[in-house]
């Protein structure tokens, strides 16, 4: 997939330990957890996505880590170092077996598809 990100040659030196180091934490706690448990939903309160997607996997009796980081008031700059780390636009983030699958509309497809257990067969 040919995704656009700046090369590192084309940042200068003296601010590339500020980029790296952007909300690392948010980005690294959720890395964690993506590696520790088979679903997890990234989200933000007062989105109804987020909790569309939590209803589809609770509605088909699987269970999923769920982190919320702040609404739509607050903490959209450390919500930010995660889209820009997946390259994901919105949240929900779901990620199926340390992939990510998309938003809920995606979740719900690949629901009706059969396509998620599938990807929760494998590995």
């Amino acid at each position: 997939m040919p995704r656009l990100v700046l090369d590192e040659s084309r940042i200068h030196p003296a601010v590339r330990e500020v980029i790296a180091q952007n909300h690392r934490d948010i980005v690294e706690e959720v890395s964690a957890a993506v590696d520790a448990n088979d679903i997890v939903v990234v989200g933000m309160a007062q989105n109804p996505s987020p909790k569309k997607a939590r209803q589809l996997l609770e509605a088909a009796g699987l269970q999923y880590r769920y982190m919320e980081y702040g609404s739509y008031f607050n903490t959209w700059r450390r919500r930010n170092a995660l889209k820009l780390w997946t390259g994901w636009p919105t949240f929900p983030m779901v990620f199926v077996k340390r992939q990510l699958i998309g938003g809920a509309s995606d979740l719900e497809k690949l629901l009706a598809s059969g396509e998620l257990k599938k990807l929760l067969d494998e590995r």
